[in-house]
């Protein structure tokens, strides 16, 4: 007996496209499972070309399976698939009936699995006979309960006119029931081990021995050697004022600032201060770029003279209309247009806390 050179091509075929990788299966252990399939069948050639099995050539078919996993590996099934076959020599169509059971062995780590079974086949105007089945397939889930598969086997007849028939499946299949619960392993007790007493006076996680810094608070962050942790950040004073018309004298509501603006230049001795003053657009240039210097003078004096700042840590500087804070010819422009700017910028060191 001869298996169909197609079959043996498709099956070949079916197999090189298959591809060995880990399908992502949810667990199956002792869960039940249905199947629905359609499946091309291509009898043995003995079949197409002799009289006393009716010509019968391939066809087309749908079946359905109901089974159960008995693990991770192992699983049985029923099978029922009802084929639609052709006959070689005219137009005719025979019903062919096909049962029975399989067992299923799930290649570890892959979606490909192999069958082994037993099968009872009853086809129209065609006596009945039996066969075993040896097949493979692969299966890909696309959910936790639903996998597509495909599966090619071949059928070795048991009369004694034996056959090889041969089918290839595309099937869709669901889990039932919810996956049992897999009990977390115990793990081990860890090992105790002997308390060793390390001294650390401050508490604040660095042994006597080696902290460098002592008595450190409670609430500071410390590094390796038990020192507190600083980091930097930048802060700034601003200060704006502005002037009446054709004026460099102080306005008092002022006052209060420029004190503020000495508190902070004494609070960080590292630091310097410009003094910007402007001018509204009215008027000749150089007039402005000198009345703007008058004004940024005149905080300036302030500064040294009642607060005592240095000197040599504040820089007068005239800019004139060159830097309009608001641009246009109008009232609202000049009047916003007469000022004096003066930006303090320090870097300040803060703890760390834990």
């Amino acid at each position: 007996m001869k298996l169909s050179t197609s079959a043996i091509a498709i099956m070949a075929a079916l197999l090189s496209s298959t591809v060995l990788a880990d399908s992502a299966k949810p667990v199956v252990t002792d869960r039940a499972f249905g199947s629905v399939f359609a499946e091309y069948y291509l009898p043995d050639t003995d079949k197409t070309e002799r009289l006393e099995w009716n010509y019968l050539d391939k066809g087309i078919g749908y079946g359905f399976e109901l089974g159960y996993n008995i693990d991770e590996t192992w699983a049985v099934r029923f099978e029922y698939a009802r084929d639609r076959l052709e006959q070689l020599t005219s137009d005719n169509k025979f019903d062919a009936d096909r049962f029975g059971m399989d067992a299923l062995y799930n290649v570890a780590n892959t979606g490909m699995y192999l069958v082994a079974g037993l099968k009872h086949f009853e086809v129209e105007s065609s006596r009945d006979t039996q066969a075993v089945n040896i097949g493979a397939g692969y299966r890909h889930y696309v959910g936790e309960r639903v996998s597509l598969f495909a599966e090619m086997n071949r059928f070795q007849g048991l009369t004694n006119n034996s056959y090889a028939d041969a089918n290839i499946k595309l099937g869709m299949s669901m889990l039932f029931g919810d996956a049992p619960a897999v009990a977390e392993p115990t793990p081990a007790p860890a090992p105790v081990a002997p308390v060793v007493v390390v001294a650390d006076s401050d508490k604040d996680g660095v042994p006597d021995s080696t902290d460098l810094c002592p008595g450190t608070p409670s609430t500071d962050k410390v590094d390796a050697t038990g020192c507190s942790i600083f980091t930097e950040k930048e802060v700034n004073f601003t200060l704006k004022a502005q002037f009446a018309n054709d004026s460099a004298e102080i306005k008092p509501e002022y006052n209060s600032e420029i004190a503020d603006l000495a508190a902070f230049l004494k609070r960080f001795p590292g630091t310097d201060v410009e003094i910007g003053g402007h001018a509204s657009n009215v008027g000749g240039a150089a007039y402005n770029l000198k009345l703007s210097e008058r004004r940024a003078d005149a905080v300036a004096k302030v500064l040294l003279n009642e607060h005592g700042i240095s000197a040599n840590r504040v820089t007068v500087k005239g800019y004139g209309v060159s830097r309009p804070k608001v641009a246009g010819n109008t009232p609202a422009a000049h009047a916003a247009n007469r000022r004096i700017e003066a930006v303090v910028t320090a870097t300040v060191k803060e703890k760390v806390e834990r």
